[in-house]
This record gives C-alpha cells, structure tokens and sequence, in this order.
C-alpha cells in the first residue's frame, strides 16, 4: 500500500496530496529504509536508461566508434532540447554515417522554453533531436550498427538491441525473465516493468561501481564508465534547472541521478554504494523534488549546505499569477530505516 509523501498547501489547508513508494537498498540488495510497498511493480520509464545503455560499452560498440564521456551520458538522457544537447546528438549521428531521419523516437517540442521561443521566433523547426529521447535512440543505432542489426527496426522488442538489453536486465537487476512486464514508452522502445526494489538495485550497482578502484567484472566496469560520464556531464543527462543536473553539479561525484515519467526518480549515493527508487501514484512531477530531497536529508547524507542549496526542490514555492506566495508543496512522510 502507498504512503501519503507530500502535501501541497494553500494557506493553513492542505489542498492536495500525493501518494507513492519508496525503496533504498545496498548493491547486495539489502533492504535499508522504505515508506510505502517495497514490492511495488512498476516501470522506471526513462530512469531505466542506464541499462539501456549499457549493451553499447558491454558489447564494444562504445569503444568501436570511439564514443566520449559526453555521448555516453547523452545516451542516458532526458535531455531539454538545448543546443549543446541537440548539436552532440547531430555530430554523433553524423560520424555514425546517419541522420535524424534514422531516429524512430518521434518529434517534440525542446523542455527549454527559452530555446523553444528561440526557435519559434527564429523560424526553425522541431525534430526529432528535440525529443528528450534522441541520445538514447542514437545510442541504439550505434549498437544496432555496430551488431549489424537492422537499423529501421532497432525499436523492436525482437530487434537484437533490445535482445540485449533484456539479457543485460536480467542481470543487473538480477531478475528471471518471466518476473519481467513489458510496455511501449513514450519514445517507441520496449520499457520493462519490474518489483521498485530492483531498479533501486541498478542504481546501488552503479554507485558502488564508482566507489570501486577496479571492479572485478566486465560489467562493473561498463556500470563505471556509465555512471562516470553522467557525473562529469550533469548538463547533457538533463539541461538548465532540472533537479538531475541540479544534483550532480551540487554534489559532484557522490550522486548520480535519473528522472524518470510518471513520477519515477531514481538515485545511486556513492559513498555508500546504495540505490534509491520512487514512483508517485498519480505521475505528478512536481511531488519528485520533495520526497527525493527529504529521502536523502533523513538518510543523512546532506550537508547542511547541500540541502540548502537544493532548498527550492526540497520545499518549492507556489506563487500566483500576480506574484503572490499562497502555498508550498512539502514533504510528509518518514521513512523506515532498517
């Protein structure tokens, strides 16, 4: 059963909540703190690109086309759309012998309001480089180029790409095959739903790969290499004030973290090599910044500092039209540490 997490005021009342589950566990998959159903089946949505990326390092199409750290990391993103996301994804598909046309993840409009009214009053058009989802299906090219696989299906559940990612899945996550639900995502890949706790899983093992000099496998390396480039480029795997950039950049090196839709935030704490993962009921992003800040305060792992630099996600203000304050949006919950 979900737990109320966060309460939205107007004045004194609280006039809307919202409800979720939240899981925290160690890459050995210990259970360390939860609220809510730590069993919870759920898709993790774009929180799941990591391991989606991780057959491109695994299989050696990374190092075949000489991919950098910030493709990499443009591979795991949700990017906004800005130029510099665009312009990487465009350079990537050029030196893959490819173009935008190659791209299956569909058209939308940048997350960057600033670039997108650029745009409009420049007269220039969306395509699909804005979608947040380009870097990852360009990631999927290359492995599909590299795999000698089709390239006009590499979205595919039966595509080879997506072959290994599940056995990739399977895993890391440590999970049978037939535990596994499947979906389409909004970008047109196949997107897997899985217990909340094994995704917190993927993020603990990403985490403690960091923390690890030399890990022993093959597999830790790649998790290394992956969770690296997402730390050295906070600025690709999101864009301009985005909670995910906000806490690398605030905490460089002890955190790696992903959005995901509907809800779902996932973060892997370096230090401790742990994982957390969480999924709002009703998919409303804006319960995602309070819940993961006041997760991690009550975990103690904030420096006063820390937490007050991330102040406006941990606690937002709700400001009307004529700039009045009438609200906040506010933690609720405690979690169970074990």
């Amino acid at each position: 059963m979900s737990e109320l997490l966060v309460e939205v005021t107007r004045g004194e009342i609280v006039e809307s909540v919202h409800r979720g589950d939240l899981v925290v566990i160690d890459f050995k998959g210990n259970l360390i703190a939860s609220t809510g159903d730590p069993n919870r089946v759920m898709f993790a949505r774009s929180s799941a690109k990591p391991l989606q990326a991780l057959p491109l390092l695994l299989t050696g199409a990374a190092d075949s086309f000489q991919l950098s750290s910030a493709e990499l990391a443009l591979a795991c993103a949700s990017h906004s759309g800005e130029p510099e996301h665009t312009e990487l994804v465009q350079s990537l598909l050029a030196r893959l012998g490819l173009s935008v046309d190659d791209l299956r993840c569909g058209v939308h409009a940048p997350y960057h309001q600033k670039t997108y009214e650029t745009m409009l009053k420049n007269g220039q058009v969306v395509t699909a480089l804005h979608n947040n989802c380009s870097g990852k299906h360009t990631g999927m090219l290359a492995l599909a180029k590299f795999l000698n696989a089709p390239l006009d299906t590499y979205d595919q559940r039966d595509n080879p790409v997506q072959e290994h990612i599940f056995q990739v899945l399977q895993a890391v996550c440590e999970i049978e095959s037939d535990k596994v639900k499947w979906g389409v995502d909004g970008c047109g890949v196949p997107v897997f739903a899985m217990p909340i706790h094994r995704f917190a899983l993927l993020y603990a093992k990403l985490a403690e790969s960091v923390r690890q000099e030399n890990p022993q496998e093959k597999i830790g390396w790649a998790l290394k290499r992956l969770a690296s480039a997402m730390m050295d480029n906070p600025k690709l795997v999101a864009g301009s004030e985005r909670l995910c950039t906000d806490l690398m950049m605030s905490m460089p090196g002890r955190v790696v973290a992903k959005a995901g839709a509907e809800g779902v935030y996932c973060v892997g704490w370096v230090e401790k090599g742990i994982g957390l993962c969480l999924k709002i009921d009703d998919g409303n992003s804006r319960a995602v910044g309070p819940v993961v800040i006041e997760a991690l305060s009550q975990l103690q792992l904030l420096t006063a500092e820390e937490k007050n630099a991330l102040n406006r996600w941990h606690r937002p203000s709700l400001v009307n039209h004529s700039g009045t304050l009438v609200g906040e949006i506010r933690p609720a919950f405690e979690l169970q540490i074990r």
